[in-house]
This record gives structure tokens, sequence and C-alpha cells, in this order.
């Protein structure tokens, strides 16, 4: 099965590539990796949600919030490689959690999208992370998830 068949089984489509808000490219590739820029929740051009996890928004809500950043980081992939097929292994993902002061679970927000790599790619899913609170991302987002894959 395809990665592009697992989204549909899970009832996900590869959306539009989300526009940069500034000057860069949602994706680079060098030799067998591409880096992707720090993917927000954006669907349908729209920011899901603003706000500090722990705060405005709940760490359930974050955590499908980084399910979105991980699909749009997938989007930004496809769009430098052709199809997630070329994808060997998810290497690394790097989650930003706008946080409360006194939210620590940055961990399991970032899990959203973690678990979301793991289900569209199995073994080669399972990838180094880090999940850090930050004070605040661009336009008050309360995610943000940026991947390095490894490909054909």
């Amino acid at each position: 099965m395809t990665p592009e068949e697992k989204l549909g089984e899970l009832g996900l489509t590869l959306p539009e590539v989300v526009a940069p808000l500034a000057a860069y490219v949602p994706a680079v590739r060098t030799g067998n990796h591409v880096y992707t820029s720090g993917q927000l929740p954006v669907a349908d051009g729209k920011l899901l949600a603003t706000g500090k996890v722990g705060a405005e928004v709940s760490p359930e809500d974050a955590y499908q919030l980084a399910r979105t950043c991980a699909l749009n980081a997938l989007a930004a992939v496809a769009s430098v490689v052709g199809d997630l097929s070329n994808v060997v292994r998810v290497v690394k993902v790097v989650g930003f959690v706008a946080s409360d002061p006194a939210f620590s679970g940055q961990p399991k927000v970032v899990n959203g999208a973690s678990e979301l790599l793991a289900e569209v790619f199995g073994d080669a899913g399972k990838h180094a992370r880090s999940a850090v609170g930050v004070a605040v991302l661009p336009l008050d987002a309360p995610v943000e998830v940026e991947l390095v894959v490894e490909v054909a």
C-alpha cells in the first residue's frame, strides 16, 4: 500500500502546499534528504486555531493540530519529490508548541505528528524528535512542525 493509499484509508488526502509567509520555500531537497520549513495547522487556506496550549488551546486540540501540521509537511515533501512512495525514512521531526508558562506537555502534543507519520509509513515513519515549548509562533499558531526525510 502506498503512503497516499494509507492516507486515504485514514480519511486524509494531501492538501495543497501552504504558501510561505515570508522569503523561503516550503521544502528543499539536498542529496537524499528533504527538509521542510515549519508547517502551521492550516487547512483550506485558514489557520485552524490561535493561542497558547494549556490556556486557549487544549492539549487534545493541539494534538490534532500537530497532525494537520505533519500532513502539510508531507505535502511539502511531495511537492519536491513527486509522491510519498519516494520517502525511504522519516529522519527527524521538530515540533514547536506555543505554550502557556505552566504547560509542560509538549511531547504529547507533538505525538500528533509522530503518530500520523508512523501510521502512514510504518517502521520507516519512526524518527528522532524534538518537542519544544515556545512563547509565540507565527500568526499566533499553537503548533508548528518541520520534517527531515530521506528519499530514494
